[in-house]
């Protein structure tokens, strides 16, 4: 017999001898009630014949209360888990006993009448017992019996007193290896009230003090609504006082109610850029995918596994991942497939410039919705040696499933561009702006739409800062950043992608979609926030400027000078007015890029992109 069917069989066992000790306690309490309540009624000196028919009535009384007691369901429980609902399943089922009582003893014609006080007398008795036991269990398992009387685990500071916060506290009384010493919380009017047996010892500002007071070297942050703001100041103050500081999730806990220890963890940069939670027309989502064949390119990539995530919450028909690398692929085949088990996968490899492999893909699956995140991104490594390939793979590969699609009647095609494509100093930012513009030479009256969607970087993608400073980190440093002055954009993985989505619900024909980025952050303030993160002081690792690497400049724009934007029902999304061209130009464009014969230069490339994107000026580092 196999180890698992072994060990679920003892399971049951376990389960059905809890069960039968639950029922016979029950049973007990059943009988022990009732005696005491005919030695109640009468103060303890009961009379001979009522002696008779206190034994006479218990042999109806008691399999009569089990019987009631297992059709509310008292035994479908567990005691260590006892609530609210359990107390009240039991106050029905023992008023419901209590009722059935006369009505037995009368229907079988026992002849014994029975006081009516009696009867009260054993209902609270019976509550009382049944209930009042459950509770004591509970108590005892979570050491809150004898909690108050030593103190055990680490001394932890909870900031925090909302919903978050009680429902953390009530998982650190469960556990050995914590011992909470009290709530911080910025609230005055929760300031000295006792939560969950807690004290709420002062606002956040008052850390230090507490911290010292109690010997506390790590603290709960228990705050998943509280502005990023607000984390961010409680973290730099935790830090001062080399207190690490843990959170709960940031929105999950909001929808589930309850925060376990096991989703505790350290601080990330997510927490303190974090943004305000997207809100999307989940209706609108659905019409647009669900029972769809959607096709992601560059589905292994940061950007594009995660629209593939994103998109796999609203039940595709099938979901096609198209990509170059086939561990990439493998990764998101074998996540999807354990996370979405019922989902319809078909992963496709193939490069976005095989013309004759995307034309078969679309042939033989006719992708409704098209999601273009293929490309080369990485600035530096494009500017120099593969400026070229930047060309074929962002203009051409873009063109090759844009007018693929566009025959095999798509109906929607959204392809992902990014904030270094306005004003480009770069070639991986001109070619993301050709890209724009062929998809837009491409559009026509009707047929496929195109929509394209501008944004900037996003936190812990492949080839950003971020996984660079944590490996620098890691090996003692030093940290090194380009200028003490260059700005980014930044948000989440997860946001881009789920505003991705909704720009390309909302999208209409040829329409240049920007992001709202937020404020731009300095790369030094990520570096420094990273270094305390790690428990560590710029003292212990140091940061050391660079210079500008070929095509990067200090700060990114999300609209060119000659654009504006329109506001759009979506807060956090703006339609870019920006220069477009027809299918003539796209056709002349095409010429030069399609010659796959001749490898142009560096040099020869830049030359030609100033050329079609007139805004595009190298950088003195690019040249």
């Amino acid at each position: 017999m196999q180890p698992g069917i072994i060990l679920n069989e003892v399971n049951v066992f376990k389960s059905r001898v809890n069960t039968s000790i639950a029922m016979l306690h029950d049973l007990l309490a059943a009988a022990a009630a009732w005696w005491f309540a005919y030695l109640l009624r009468f103060n303890f000196d009961l009379p001979p014949q009522f002696q008779a028919e206190l034994w006479h009535t218990l042999i109806w009384v008691v399999p009569l209360q089990g019987g009631v007691f297992y059709g509310f369901g008292l035994y479908r429980g567990i005691w260590r888990y006892a609530s609210v609902s359990d107390l009240r399943r039991i106050l029905f089922a023992v008023i419901a006993a209590t009722a059935l009582i006369p009505l037995v003893l009368a229907l079988f014609r026992v002849q014994e009448i029975v006081p009516r006080s009696v009867l009260v007398i054993d209902l609270l008795l019976l509550m009382l017992i049944m209930g009042g036991s459950r509770l004591v269990y509970r108590l005892w398992k979570e050491n809150l019996l004898y909690g108050n009387f030593h103190l055990q685990g680490e001394p932890v500071l909870v900031l925090g007193a909302g919903e978050a916060g009680i429902s953390l506290s009530k998982e650190l009384a469960r556990s050995s290896a914590w011992h909470q010493v009290g709530f911080l919380d910025d609230e005055a009017l929760n300031n000295g009230k006792i939560l969950n047996g807690i004290k709420v010892l002062g606002d956040i500002d008052s850390l230090p003090r507490w911290a010292q007071r109690f010997g506390v070297t790590q603290v709960i942050i228990a705050m998943p609504s509280a502005p990023h703001q607000v984390r961010k100041r409680v973290v730099d103050l935790a830090n001062s006082c080399n207190i690490k500081a843990l959170t709960v999730p940031s929105f999950d806990d909001l929808l589930s109610g309850r925060v376990a220890i096991s989703q505790l963890r350290a601080i990330e940069l997510d927490d303190l850029l974090g943004r305000d939670v997207v809100q999307l027309d989940d209706a609108g989502l659905h019409a647009l995918l669900t029972g769809k064949t959607v096709m992601v390119t560059g589905a292994g990539g940061s950007i594009g596994s995660e629209l593939c995530r994103q998109i796999a919450r609203f039940t595709p028909q099938n979901l096609l991942l198209f990509e170059v690398s086939e561990f990439a692929l493998y990764n998101m085949e074998q996540e999807l497939s354990r996370t979405f088990p019922d989902l319809k996968i078909v992963c496709l490899a193939g490069d976005v410039r095989d013309a004759a492999r995307v034309e078969q893909v679309f042939a033989q699956f006719k992708p409704a919705v098209v999601f273009h995140a293929a490309a080369y991104k990485h600035v530096p490594l494009m500017e120099q040696q593969n400026s070229w390939q930047a060309v074929r793979n962002n203009v051409f590969g873009t063109w090759c499933v844009a007018s693929i699609a566009q025959r095999h009647d798509t109906g929607k095609f959204v392809l992902i561009s990014t904030d270094k494509a306005v004003n480009p100093t770069n070639v991986m930012g001109t070619t993301k702006r050709l890209a724009e513009m062929v998809c837009q030479g491409l559009q026509q009256q009707s047929g496929t739409q195109y929509v394209m969607v501008r944004f900037g970087n996003v936190l812990g993608s492949t080839g950003s800062v971020i996984p660079k400073f944590r490996e620098q980190i890691a090996k003692g440093g030093p940290v090194t950043v380009t200028h003490p002055d260059i700005t980014r954009y930044f948000m989440s993985i997860p946001e881009a992608a789920q505003l991705v989505l909704q720009a390309g619900l909302m999208g209409e024909s040829g329409k240049i979609f920007v992001l709202d980025m937020g404020e731009p952050v300095k790369i030094v303030d990520l570096a420094r926030d990273l270094i305390r993160l790690s428990g560590l002081k710029e003292e212990d690792i140091k940061i050391e400027f660079s210079g500008l690497r070929p095509g990067e400049k200090l700060y990114e724009e999300l609209l060119a000078d000659n654009e504006h934007t329109l506001e759009t029902p979506h807060p956090k999304l703006r339609i870019a007015q920006a220069r477009s061209v027809d299918n003539v130009w796209v056709q002349e464009l095409l010429i030069w890029v399609a010659s796959a014969a001749d490898v142009c230069t560096d040099d020869a490339v830049k030359r030609r992109l100033q050329l079609l994107v007139p805004e595009y000026v190298p950088t003195e580092n690019s040249k």
